[in-house]
């Protein structure tokens, strides 16, 4: 019996969230969770996830400034390997962005294997930023090449990790970090202590602080001084910076 043949579908870019902005100035691609390896259709995503709690978060502070938030809906539910379907579809999505709205710079959003996917397609001209919620990144492997990072060059990143995170490993996203920071110094990574996976004990930490990157690397709004401490210190300080609990409380702009 031969082998099944992978399902031909195609990427699409959700609706804007909340009203769409007028002239559009900037972008967000929100890269939702997925699994290793599935042709299957992805799951719908949850009222109360993440990547929704995202999508509001950013879409309301970023109205003023033009700022429109889309989520991309994949293909297939899986990475598959090789195939990086994920990666492709948020790469896809980018492309789509520039024909719709023209020259405006894009930051990629994504969680678990939304993250992963963030990360691989950053290298698009049209982003100038990334960041990545507890990103799904795969086992180093001495017989296998290393994630990519030097396709950040020249991008702004942001990774955040619950430290008591089940499914996906903390260390690896700081080992990735690390790496990245090395080819670019623009590179931070925030650790979110006793929260899981889903970073549901400070989820309105994680939403302020993604909001205020976000802000500042689409519109050079100044950054808050946790992240700007991050981003100028040296390894491992500056990617192991603890999201304060509160975080967002005081900010102003």
């Amino acid at each position: 019996m031969g082998q099944q043949a992978t399902p031909v579908r195609t990427a699409r870019l959700g609706k804007a969230v909340g009203p769409a902005p007028a002239p559009v100035c900037g972008a967000v691609l929100l890269l939702p969770d997925g699994e290793e390896a599935s042709t299957r259709r992805p799951s719908p995503v949850r009222p109360l996830s993440l990547i929704r709690s995202l999508g509001r978060a950013l879409a309301r502070a970023g109205r003023a400034e033009g700022l429109a938030v889309h989520r991309v809906q994949y293909r297939y539910r899986g990475w598959n390997g090789g195939e990086a379907h994920l990666a492709a579809d948020a790469e896809w999505a980018t492309e789509e962005v520039v024909r719709r709205y023209g020259d405006v710079p894009v930051c990629l959003v994504g969680v678990d294997m939304g993250g992963r996917a963030a990360l691989r397609s950053g290298g698009h001209e049209a982003v100038n930023s990334v960041v990545a919620l507890a990103p799904w990144l795969p086992e180093e492997d001495v017989a296998a090449p290393a994630e990519p990072v030097k396709q950040l060059v020249g991008r702004r990143v942001l990774i955040a990790h619950g430290t008591n995170d089940e499914r996906t490993d903390p260390e690896l996203s700081f080992r990735y970090a690390a790496r990245a920071k090395k080819a670019n110094r623009e590179v931070c990574r925030f650790e979110v202590h006793s929260d899981g996976h889903a970073l549901h004990g400070h989820r309105s930490e994680v939403l302020a602080l993604t909001t205020d990157f976000v802000l500042g690397a689409l519109f050079g709004h100044p950054v808050s001084r946790p992240v700007e401490d991050a981003l100028a210190a040296p390894p491992p300080i500056g990617l192991r910076m603890p999201l304060a609990a509160g975080f967002g409380r005081s900010l102003r702009r």
